[in-house]
């Protein structure tokens, strides 16, 4: 159901009460509300809804179940549980923006197939809360979430660069792009060498937006629009949503838009590889020796290991630009989803400060993300009998640690550098949003850059 945060007061709207578990009697229900909670069980446990009745029946207003204190963006359960109507929370909020955001991400829905909208909800905007930050945050989220969700037929590398293009529009932003047989000659192999089997070109997609002198701010995103695994095929189980593969690029992509919405003071660049790792007969195989744009020789164990080779050439590119920050974002191993869930993304960096900042902002703006470690003693497993290092390891062990170790060897110039090793997507239904893709990690990101140059 769709959320209008509305700035100012309403005419007439109805109260929600946030209610602590067991803490009914410091509510500031009146006493008939209280006899009603009691009366249906209601005790303030966590994401629970109760509509609250006047004295002939008609809607007064609702109670919202906090639990031991679950965090605001539980609150986003209020977006799909309250009817339709005008609606403001009856206290002072702990985390008003939060909150908010929540409410605005409860309500999304993705229509571009038909599934309807629903009724929508107005709610008054909590005192305490931006409206023009909360809009822009949330609007970041959706864009990553339409992105996402849209399947390969309407996502694949054309569509990836026709959206970027839309959001450079919006402000103003450059765009160029290097495509199919050009990446050869400009020295991006690898992306080419993922992609060339596919019917879309594979292409380099470069998005460059403010003032020259700013601080730069460099954004990578695997934009792997379907990855089949390429001749080492994936089952059919393992391709169910490959269409996320491009989470990375989707990701950057909200955030890109959180970060130019807000007119940060930066000389923002996006890099996005575009590319389908497909069958064909001219797709790169296993055991082939791959020369990247770094000139760094890498042996091909896996082809579905595809992700960080066209990573490399871009995170190549962007190093040599030597920007103050360097992220990039990428729905990179399962190995990382065996070690933290698909809520929990960890994230790579050398630069303790920056470590520092993620971690703060990540609990600030309740964004969930881990430090993993880039353990260099793993990195001995990526070599290679025949070439300076192969882009798989030979056992099973610490996938996401050494493909962060893999993506380390590209960047060299830029010291504040991380790596988000991202799921993209919701398994289930979250307070916060429904299941299919999600945005992590981006809202930390967009706190810790308006920070540092706001």
């Amino acid at each position: 159901m769709p959320v209008e945060l509305i700035e100012g007061k309403l005419k007439t709207t109805l109260p929600v009460y946030l209610v602590a578990k067991d803490r009914l009697d410091a509510a500031g229900l009146a006493s008939s509300s209280r006899a009603w909670a009691t009366a249906n069980g209601f005790s303030g446990q966590a994401g629970r809804t109760l509509i609250l009745p006047d004295e002939n029946g008609a809607l007064a207003g609702a109670l919202f179940g906090t639990g031991d204190g679950e965090g605001a963006l539980a609150i986003g359960a209020l977006a799909r549980a309250l009817p339709a109507g005008d609606w403001h929370f009856a206290s002072t909020l702990a985390e008003p923006e939060i909150a908010a955001i929540a409410l605005a991400l409860g309500g999304y829905v993705f229509t571009r197939y038909g599934k309807k909208p629903g009724r929508t909800l107005r709610f008054s905007l909590p005192p305490g809360a931006e409206g023009a930050y909360v809009r822009r945050i949330a609007d970041g989220v959706f864009l990553t979430r339409d992105l996402v969700n849209t399947p390969t037929s309407d996502m694949g590398p054309d569509e990836l660069e026709k959206a970027v293009r839309t959001l450079a529009g919006t402000y103003d932003a450059e765009v160029s792009v290097t495509r199919g047989d050009d990446l050869v000659k400009k020295n991006f192999p690898m992306i080419h060498a993922v992609g060339r089997a596919s019917t879309g070109a594979p292409r380099l997609i470069d998005m460059i937006w403010g003032p020259e002198n700013a601080p730069k701010v460099t954004l990578v995103g695997k934009g792997v629009c379907f990855d089949t695994g390429g001749l080492d095929i994936k089952p059919s189980s393992g391709m169910l949503l490959m269409k996320k593969d491009m989470g990375g690029a989707a990701n950057v992509l909200g955030l890109a838009s959180m970060i130019m919405a807000a007119g940060l003071k930066v000389r923002l660049r996006v890099l996005i590889p575009a590319v389908e790792n497909s069958i064909a007969g001219n797709a790169f195989r296993p055991g082939d020796v791959l020369v990247s744009r770094k000139g760094i020789t890498v042996e091909i164990g896996n082809t579905d290991a595809e992700g960080r080779l066209v990573l490399a050439d871009a995170l190549a590119l962007a190093d040599d630009d030597e920007p103050q920050l360097l992220v990039d974002m990428a729905t990179l191993t399962g190995a990382a989803r065996v070690a933290l869930g698909p809520d929990l993304p960890p994230f790579y960096t050398g630069d303790e400060a920056l470590a520092s900042d993620l971690a703060a902002a990540s609990v600030a703006v309740e964004d969930p993300l881990w430090r993993m470690p880039l353990w260099k003693p793993y990195g001995a497993k990526l070599s290679s009998k025949i070439a300076d290092i192969n882009n798989v390891t030979s056992d099973s062990f610490a996938g996401s640690i050494t493909a962060a170790l893999f993506l380390k060897r590209f960047v060299e110039k830029t010291a504040a550098w991380a790596h988000f090793d991202i799921f993209a997507w919701n398994p289930s239904d979250r307070p916060y949003g429904l299941a299919g893709g999600e945005a992590q990690g981006i809202r930390a990101l967009e706190r810790v850059i308006s920070k540092r140059y706001a």
